[in-house]
């Protein structure tokens, strides 16, 4: 690569860089990076504050180098340019911590990144690939890396935005708290929407991650057939579905074609494939699947609206959160076919249901009712439902059933 525009890449981020604004603490775990010498990823969706997480952390160390390849300059970059970045960044500071941002842009990446390593420099990497990323770092890291993925805001995050304290208990307070719930919920925790209130925001976000980050890099040739998929997910979000009927649906010549699509949606950080939890890993694999998206605000722009909007997005809350707080999620289905919406820590399973309200008789009677059967079945003696604004003990037989609001529920420590 010309050795000018890589020094003059390197003079213009680093301006960039201390200009930048550190923005609020993010609820993660900094640190365990900061306690450890191995290296740092932070993975996730593209425009979530992943670069400004990782400045977070830089910080702390007496001085960092820092290049993020999503530049056009570096369109031509390869690895073999990494030790030439290397030489111009010595040139320019000396510093033993390297920030690299968007590197999955530059294949044969992990090498050089593992060079690093072994010579002694704390690296901090981000990406917005997951299974790339991940496949990377197995393969040629294994042991030398500490990961983070990092969603938009949580609720916590976003009244720490909106400068709204949570530990204020006064009814003015509850009510603020409760107004920016009803936004949340709509609008999501992009932090860049956040700053502008621009929905043309959300819409560059998904646009840039459908066609630039995954209709180019996997070079896929149904552009249509894409986003058609792509929006049909997003319009009916948390909904239960196959690939064979995703594919009869959308005129897919093959199931195939329609569980590739949904693996590059996955890999962009755009949906997540929930199963249903089964004993059998070979009946969990091949039953049908709900499907969740990263962000409602991206939801909001994206998708046709429908009349089962805001309990989609109350349930679409509840799971970000739940991956959020790192568990590993499921559905689970009784042998009568009454469903609970989600089913974390298997070793020792709690159940978790949400729903809008339980003032309708019916409503009640049936969530309840799936409920208690589920935990019947897997011998539970506590389950959880999650409405909008809801709060009750329910007891039945020897179970028990909290009824807790979503904004109270999200406001709990992990």
């Amino acid at each position: 690569m010309n050795t000018e525009i890589l020094q003059q890449v390197i003079a213009d981020q680093k301006l960039m860089v201390a200009r930048k604004s550190r923005g609020i603490p993010r609820n993660t775990n900094i640190e365990r990076h900061l306690k450890s010498d191995m290296i740092s990823v932070i993975s996730g969706v593209r425009r979530s504050g992943k670069s400004t997480l990782t400045l977070q952390l830089a910080d702390n160390y007496p001085s960092f180098h820092f290049i993020t390849f999503d530049d056009e300059r570096l369109i031509n970059f390869t690895v073999n340019d990494f030790n030439a970045m290397l030489i111009e960044m010595k040139r320019n500071a000396d510093a033993r911590t390297i920030v690299m941002d968007e590197i999955q842009e530059v294949p044969g990446w992990e090498r050089f990144v593992r060079r690093l390593h072994d010579e002694g420099y704390k690296v901090i990497i981000t990406g917005s690939n997951a299974k790339l990323l991940s496949s990377e770092l197995a393969t040629h890291l294994t042991g030398r890396y500490l990961k983070t993925e990092l969603f938009p805001f949580s609720f916590v995050e976003y009244l720490n935005f909106m400068k709204i304290d949570q530990a204020i208990k006064t009814s003015d307070n509850i009510a603020l708290i409760l107004t920016a719930f009803d936004e949340f919920i709509l609008h999501g925790g992009f932090p860049e929407y956040l700053k502008s209130n621009d929905q043309e925001v959300l819409k560059r976000v998904y646009d840039d991650i459908v066609y630039r980050d995954l209709i180019v890099r996997f070079g896929i040739r149904n552009v249509n057939g894409f986003k058609n998929l792509a929006q049909y997910i997003f319009t009916n979000f948390t909904s239960e579905t196959g690939y064979l009927p995703l594919a009869k649906l959308l005129g897919f010549n093959s199931a195939t074609s329609i569980k590739e699509y949904l693996n590059i949606l996955s890999e962009g950080y755009l949906i997540f494939e929930v199963t249903k939890y089964d004993f059998s890993l070979k009946r969990q694999y091949t039953s049908n699947r709900k499907i969740y998206v990263i962000d409602n605000g991206l939801r909001s722009v994206v998708a046709f609206r429908t009349s089962a909007d805001m309990g989609r997005l109350l349930e679409n809350t509840v799971f970000l959160e739940l991956k959020r707080r790192g568990n590993d999620v499921w559905f689970y289905k009784s042998k009568g076919n009454q469903e609970a919406d989600f089913l974390i820590n298997p070793t020792q399973p709690e159940l978790i249901q949400v729903c809008y309200d339980l003032q309708n008789p019916k409503t009640r009677q049936r969530e309840i009712s799936s409920l208690t059967v589920c935990m019947q079945e897997l011998n539970l003696e506590h389950g959880i439902i999650l409405t909008k604004n809801d709060e009750e003990v329910i007891n039945s037989g020897n179970m028990v059933i909290d009824v807790i609001p979503v904004w109270k529920w999200l406001l709990l420590p992990n």
